[in-house]
């Protein structure tokens, strides 16, 4: 229908899925806007396990150790899917995009490659590295000394090309470590049902690439970052470093923030208050 707003591409962020966002989706339809959740490269239906996740007697040294099945899928395969998603979508119309975590680093690399695709970018709580910066570097800057990501990981991630979670451990300090990183406000029997669906890897690759920005290229599009207060994954400092890196970049293009009260997972916390913010974008 002419005139009607584009529709939502909604990108999730490591060890998840296009089922995060399925209670946003259907705050969205209510609302009478189109959205579309997609998976990521290595992740949803497209994740692949290492043997060892899935053998009994669990074998940690093995799944520690043993190389990931995903670990090509760098920023370039990622953002290469996500294009190809966005243009089905959109028809080859510019679409609105909405990342988590880091969806962020795969929306910056498909945004500077293919700024003409896009409405505006969408970054709810989500990595925003600055031009020529993996993902990697942050997590050791101070403004990420909150964070309660680290030491979830399994084995060396340069060694097995993963960032490996044991998503599937019985081991209740684990299993307390992935509830406050991730899911802190969540309904305690959404946030199990959510542990069971992650996939364990998460390619390094896609958080030691780096994209170098320019201005014909992510520069150039309008981008809205919701920050989101209790997150123990991305902590507050790190995502408003993001935003003041952006800007100091772009000044002409400032960021448009937007808080929230919540941890990582809004949008199994706070589906309607998310649908709400990206609803009324272009």
């Amino acid at each position: 229908m002419t005139g009607s707003p584009s529709p939502l591409v909604l990108v999730h962020g490591f060890y998840h899925g296009s089922w995060c966002w399925s209670e946003v989706v259907l705050e969205l339809a209510a609302s009478g806007r189109i959205a579309v959740a997609v998976d990521v490269a290595g992740h949803g239906l497209r994740a692949r396990l290492p043997h060892a996740a899935n053998v009994r007697p669990f074998d940690s040294a093995a799944f520690a150790s043993e190389p990931s099945p995903i670990a090509e899928a760098g920023l370039d395969a990622a953002a290469d899917l996500l294009i190809e998603q966005i243009t089905r979508v959109g028809h080859g119309a510019p679409v609105t995009v909405v990342a988590h975590s880091m969806g962020g680093a795969v929306l910056t690399r498909a945004a500077e490659q293919a700024p003409q695709l896009m409405a505006h970018l969408v970054y709810l709580t989500a990595y925003m590295p600055a031009s020529g910066v993996p993902c990697i570097a942050y997590p050791s800057l101070p403004e990420a000394r909150e964070s309660q990501f680290m030491p979830l990981l399994a084995g060396d991630p340069l060694a097995i090309g993963a960032m490996r979670v044991d998503t599937g451990t019985d081991d209740p300090r684990l299993r307390a470590g992935i509830r406050q990183a991730f899911y802190g406000d969540v309904d305690e029997h959404v946030a199990a049902a959510a542990t069971a669906l992650l996939s364990c890897d998460a390619p390094t690759a896609m958080a030691t690439e780096s994209t170098t920005l320019t201005q014909s290229g992510w520069g150039s599009i309008g981008r809205t970052f919701v920050t989101c207060s209790q997150d123990r994954t991305i902590p507050l400092a790190l995502q408003r470093l993001f935003i003041t890196q952006a800007d100091e970049a772009f000044p002409a293009n400032p960021t448009r923030v937007v808080e929230l009260e919540c941890s990582h997972a809004p949008f199994l916390s706070m589906p309607g208050k998310v649908a709400e913010i990206v609803a009324t974008l272009p």
